[in-house]
């Protein structure tokens, strides 16, 4: 397997099939929760940025190999899960939050986030995950703040 297939892939999620991009943010979720990424904002942010660089490059890479778009590339979902989580405290309610978000967001794509897709090659695959994951972070700064939660 090619460096760009274990990327875009994320290590062989993105061929699992249906589903594979919820499994995709779903692991993420556990390695962000699990490892306390959330607490240190300047580990979270670097690798959210990095993430997104190395998953718009793969992606672009694999457009001639797998098409545009193609379902085997979920690095998308993680990158706009990572985003999703960014600034969020480290509590279980507020990932499984913004999970569920991210994914309605990714899947639905309202407000703009559709016309992300037309955007040429890694970045057409990228954006819409990346804007579908701000709209669910600042959804979720939103519970916090009014502490829907509590």
């Amino acid at each position: 397997m090619t460096l760009h297939k274990l990327i875009a892939s994320f290590f062989g999620i993105g061929y699992i099939g249906k589903g594979s991009g919820t499994v995709a943010a779903v692991v993420a979720c556990i390695i962000w929760y699990f490892t306390g990424l959330g607490s240190n904002w300047v580990v979270a942010t670097t690798l959210t940025i990095g993430v997104t660089i190395m998953g718009t490059w793969s992606s672009n890479n694999m457009e001639d190999v797998w098409g545009h778009d193609s379902s085997r590339v979920v690095i998308d979902e993680v990158a706009g899960m990572l985003i999703s989580l960014l600034f969020v405290p480290l509590n279980w309610k507020y990932v499984l939050i913004a999970l569920v978000l991210f994914r309605f967001f990714d899947i639905v794509k309202p407000l703009l986030i559709r016309r992300m897709e037309d955007l040429k090659g890694g970045w057409g695959v990228m954006m819409d995950d990346v804007l579908a994951g701000v709209y669910a972070n600042v959804l979720v700064q939103v519970v916090i703040y009014f502490h829907w939660l509590e």
